[in-house]
C-alpha cells in the first residue's frame, strides 16, 4: 500500500471531513459523504473509489469488464433487465473533483431494481453514486430482513460534487456501515422506483461481523492505519520543529 493511501486511510479515520452521517436508533446503518479518490493507479477518468479500497478485507467492483458479476462473493441480478445494464455514456458516476468518467458503470431504470446477494456477511459498502436522480432508493438486508433504505432525499442535499457534465446533479462516494454487530447484511437491493435512472461505480465491499470502524477516531486502527497516522503525524511535527528553528 502507498503512503498516499495509508495517510488518505488515517485521515478519515481521525476526522469526517466534509461529510454527513446518517444513523437510526435500534438498528443503524450510518453513510457518509465523501468525494471519493482516484483509481488504484491513479485513474481520474474511471469515477471516484473508496478511500477503504486498500483497506484488508475490502473488495470492489469497477464493471469495466462490461458485465455484473452472478458469481463470487457478490452475486448481481436483475429483475427484469429489459432496461438496466452495465454501460458508458455520459451519465457515469463522476471522478472525486468532478471528471468525466469513461468506464463502464451500472444502470438501473424505469421501475427495475438489482439485487446484490453476499456470500459473507458485510460491514461497509461503498459506491460512486451519480448522478443523483429522484426515486433511488438503496436497501440493506440480513436475509429478508431489512435493516435500513435510504433515498435520493437523504443524500442529494449533501451531495458534494456536481459534474458539468451532469447539468450540476450531485454526485458522491457513499459509504454505508454498520454501527453494531446487529446491522450486518449480506444482501444489497438497488432500486430505480420510478422514471430516471440510478447510476453507481466502483462498489466497494467489506467483510465484517462486527461494526466498521474504518471512520471511528476511538478504535483501535489496522496496523497498517497506524503507520499512516505516525507518518501523519512525524510530518506534522517536522513542519513545527522547522518552524521554531527559524524563529530562533
Amino acid at each position: 500500500m502507498s503512503l498516499k493511501k495509508i495517510a488518505c486511510i488515517a485521515a478519515l479515520s481521525l476526522s469526517a471531513i466534509s461529510s454527513f452521517i446518517y444513523a437510526g436508533s435500534a438498528q443503524a446503518i450510518s453513510f457518509q459523504v465523501t468525494t471519493g479518490i482516484a483509481g488504484p493507479n491513479g485513474e481520474t477518468n474511471q469515477g471516484a473509489f473508496s478511500e477503504f479500497t486498500q483497506l484488508p478485507g475490502t473488495k470492489t467492483v469497477d464493471f469495466n469488464n462490461g458485465q455484473a458479476p452472478t458469481t463470487g462473493f457478490a452475486k448481481y441480478s436483475f429483475e427484469t433487465g429489459q432496461n438496466s445494464s452495465v454501460r458508458s455514456d455520459v451519465w457515469a458516476p463522476a471522478g472525486a473533483n468532478g471528471e468525466v468518467n469513461v468506464g463502464k458503470y451500472l444502470a438501473v431504470f424505469n421501475g427495475d431494481k438489482v439485487t446484490i446477494n453476499l456470500e459473507s456477511s458485510l460491514n461497509y459498502f461503498g459506491i460512486d453514486w451519480g448522478a443523483i436522480s429522484a426515486s433511488n432508493i438503496f436497501s440493506f438486508y440480513n436475509g429478508d430482513t431489512l435493516i435500513k433504505s435510504f433515498t435520493t432525499e437523504d443524500v442529494n442535499p449533501v451531495a458534494p460534487v456536481h459534474a458539468s457534465q451532469h447539468g450540476g446533479e450531485g454526485n458522491g462516494f457513499l459509504h454505508f456501515y454498520s454501527d453494531s454487530s446487529n446491522d450486518i447484511f449480506n444482501k444489497i437491493v438497488i432500486t430505480q422506483a420510478g422514471g430516471g435512472g440510478f447510476e453507481s461505480d466502483n462498489h466497494s465491499f467489506h467483510l465484517g461481523t462486527d461494526r466498521f470502524t474504518g471512520f471511528d477516531p476511538k478504535a483501535v486502527p489496522e496496523p497498517s492505519i497506524t503507520l499512516g497516522m505516525l507518518a501523519v503525524g512525524g510530518m506534522f511535527l517536522r513542519k513545527r520543529k522547522n518552524k521554531k528553528l527559524q524563529s530562533v
